[in-house]
């Protein structure tokens, strides 16, 4: 199949490695720094060596893909939406941390081409441009919403499952992952486990999103959503508390508050109450310092 990859961080290179090794045509869209390192090692470095793919600075729109696969971030999707719109590709798949409704980015390329997933890899590039990866496969399943995808990416080496309910899940996934993406910031820029206040103030916030979740109409979802979801506050505390002391955390808080600070604001601006307890843990943004 001939298949793009848009964003080549270290999700969408992951995912375009997997796929070219497993006899697909794969064309890796980027931009600046990225690009340059493609461009120059003619495909996707890794610590196993190169995999070749094709490299363009824009999604090419004349081609018919099987499957355009954008893996940037929220905030990045609005401005490619009129290229995808435009594309020949017969489908397009989003892969994105979000809490907002999915009708956009649908309606934008069509219901009949329309899918979403996420993905459960844990991947960096490093400034070398170089590939690090560890695919998830105890336990933790890329979930998508079609099944033949899913058994693309699984026979890719990407194990996945699907779901018929993406928005409960991805809901579900965000007021469960916002506190521990903000612990961990915490713990990566002060080099320490956070303290027991905050890990009180985190976990607060954790039972108000999934609030939020159930009272917007969803089930919470999967399992270990709903886990989170039931666990006391005095618990979800200690295991943020925990959490925040270890080295693998800390070192993925260099990613920083940004995404969790945007999921929090969607989740502010569909709720139709107050949320305190999310507004006093949400990540400030320089600009928002006097």
């Amino acid at each position: 199949m001939q298949i793009a990859v848009i964003g080549a961080g270290g999700i969408g290179s992951t995912f375009a490695v997997q796929l070219a090794r497993a006899g697909h045509e794969v064309t890796v869209v980027a931009r600046r720094t990225r690009l340059e390192q493609l461009a120059r090692d003619g495909g996707i470095a890794t610590p196993g060596g190169t995999v070749a793919t094709k490299v363009a600075p824009e999604l090419p729109l004349d081609v018919a893909y099987d499957l355009v696969l954008v893996t940037v971030l929220a905030h990045q999707v609005e401005a490619l939406l009129p290229a995808l719109r435009g594309s020949a590709a017969r489908h397009v798949m989003f892969m994105f941390n979000t809490f907002a409704a999915l009708d956009p980015v649908r309606d934008a390329v069509g219901a009949e081409r329309f899918a979403f997933g996420f993905p459960s890899v844990l991947a960096q590039v490093d400034a070398a441009g170089v590939l690090s990866t560890s695919i998830q496969d105890k336990g933790l399943l890329t979930t998508v919403t079609d099944a033949s995808w899913a058994r693309v990416f699984s026979d890719a080496g990407i194990p996945a499952t699907t779901t018929p309910d993406m928005p409960s899940w991805l809901r579900g996934h965000a007021a469960a992952v916002v506190p521990f993406m903000i612990a961990a910031a915490a713990a990566h820029r002060d080099q320490h486990g956070i303290s027991w206040a905050f890990a009180r103030d985190l976990a607060s916030a954790m039972r108000e999103a999934f609030s939020v979740v159930r009272a917007l109409g969803h089930d919470v979802i999967p399992a270990p959503h709903a886990f989170l979801g039931r666990l006391p506050a005095p618990a979800a505390a200690a295991m943020l508390w925990a959490m925040s002391r270890s080295a693998a955390i800390q070192k993925s808080g260099a990613a920083g508050n940004a995404e969790p600070r945007a999921l929090i604001d969607a989740m502010l601006a569909v709720a139709a109450r107050p949320l305190p307890a999310l507004e006093r843990v949400r990540p400030a943004q320089v600009s928002d310092v006097k």
